[in-house]
């Protein structure tokens, strides 16, 4: 009986519901994690407490362990301390510590229990809506309908990114490690592509690479374009799909990847009770989320170059599943068939967002940018630009660069995105011959004005 209650108590504590918002235990907020454990180390008692909880936590055998009142009374201890409630901040300088303490307490509760797990990352209180005032250039925001279908939203971000130091400076990096092939037989060394990724879209405001990841597309070069952002023949495709669970059980692992799936789900599972199939309707905390998990095993991506459907999901199938086809079904759906994901990839698309607080500062997005201090890069990562001999790969250098282009079959889809001109730093599209035809209206009534000023003196 005591044995039970012990595993009630873990699982209640342990339980995503439990672990979520800005309420826990009420009389403390939350700290981070690394933070939390000098505290703990400063007092005797939570400290001792915490290594037995963790050499609990560490036996193979759990019955025993929830049956042991020295293990109870650890965990009673550390329930009043704040390093059982601690979170971590993405991107944060000791986030793979940090994450390590969380995952040494919660790691061993729901282990083995839980479909869905608790997110140990703070929760994200910013919108889609703040990132659109930080956008010197939105694609489809404020731009005549006409003139935003025409053009390619896509390219329009690889330009704007082109004119941030750091995001030039991260996205040539990842390119160029992601594209440089290792042996006839090894396309590439998918390790380090991964890691450039994650220090891509860590480092790299997301003003920048959310235009890269989620721009609307009309035509399938746009879309193609999308598609290829992070290099998915390195960095997401392989011979085989592995079965997802297998892939989960592979990603659950590495406190990193873990934790990222974690945040995706607790931040992008469909809900039925808000407007948007999104938890608080916040769809920024949803994107931020999904390209967390970028650079990881759990990599996704969108799996054609079709404008219309939105469909996303990591590397792998169900076959083979045996009896777990249905967690597996439900596992991938939540990226194939996710409402909220893809609500939040349309309005990110389309420049809008869901007006939860009407009381808020007014829309705008002609705001200049913040100004990123760029950070340093490892040893490990060059700095090279070179893009390349890909098919996508020379469609950017001849778009970005401005230069000419055949009618080769191999740059048919760059030539279909070079048939309109793109004003420098704006997201306006100018037809070839609609400039001087725009301006006499301008003129006519300039000249009405005057003389009607002259016959009134």
């Amino acid at each position: 009986q005591l044995g039970a209650e012990a595993f009630c108590t873990l699982r209640s504590l342990a339980s995503p519901s439990s672990l979520q918002g800005p309420e826990l235990h009420g009389w403390r907020p939350p700290v981070d994690c690394v933070r939390a454990n000098e505290l703990c180390a400063a007092e005797s008692n939570c400290s001792s407490r915490y290594r037995t909880l963790r050499q609990c936590l560490a036996g193979r055998d759990r019955n025993t362990m929830l049956a042991n009142k020295e293990c109870q009374a650890a965990l009673e201890v550390l329930q009043e301390s704040p390093l059982y409630d601690c979170r971590c901040k993405r991107g944060m300088k000791k986030e793979l510590q940090c994450l390590q303490i969380y995952w040494s307490i919660h790691l061993g509760l729901t282990e083995g229990e839980e479909f869905y797990e608790a997110s140990p990352y703070e929760p994200v209180t910013s919108r889609l809506s703040d990132i659109f005032r930080l956008a010197s250039i939105f694609s489809g925001t404020g731009a005549d309908p006409v003139v935003s279908a025409k053009s390619n939203h896509c390219l329009d971000a690889a330009k704007a990114c082109n004119l941030n130091d750091n995001c030039k400076k991260l996205r040539s990096s990842y390119i160029s490690i992601c594209n440089r092939e290792i042996s006839p037989t090894e396309r590439c060394n998918r390790r380090k592509c991964h890691k450039a990724l994650r220090q891509f879209f860590d480092r790299v405001p997301s003003e920048y690479t959310y235009r890269m990841l989620f721009c609307s597309c009309q035509d399938q070069a746009c879309a193609e374009r999308r598609r290829q952002t992070i290099l998915p023949s390195c960095s997401y495709e392989d011979k085989e799909k592995p079965n997802c669970l297998d892939l989960r059980g592979v990603c659950r692992t590495d406190h990193l990847c873990r934790s990222r799936l974690a945040d995706f789900h607790a931040n992008c599972r469909a809900s039925y009770q808000t407007v948007t199939s999104c938890p608080a309707d916040n769809y920024q905390a949803c994107l931020g989320s999904y390209a967390g998990m970028i650079g990881f095993d759990m990599t996704p991506n969108y799996v054609d170059s079709s404008p219309t459907g939105i469909v996303v999901s990591p590397w792998c199938s169900c076959r083979g599943s045996g009896n777990m086809e249905e967690e597996c079904e439900k596992f991938l759906r939540d990226f194939t068939e996710n409402p909220c994901l893809r609500n939040a990839i349309q309005a990110f698309g389309n420049g809008t967002d869901v007006n939860v607080s009407p009381k808020g500062p007014s829309f705008q997005a002609t705001q200049a940018p913040r100004v990123e201090k760029t950070p340093s890069l490892p040893d490990d990562l060059s700095d090279s630009t070179s893009l390349g001999t890909s098919v996508i790969t020379t469609c950017t250098s001849v778009q970005e660069q401005g230069l000419k282009v055949n009618n080769s079959k191999e740059l048919s889809m760059c030539f279909t995105e070079l048939t309109t001109n793109i004003i420098p730093g704006s997201n306006k599209v100018i037809k070839p011959n609609s400039g001087p035809s725009r301006a006499r209206p301008s003129a006519a009534l300039t000249g009405l004005s005057v003389l009607m000023l002259k016959l009134a003196l």
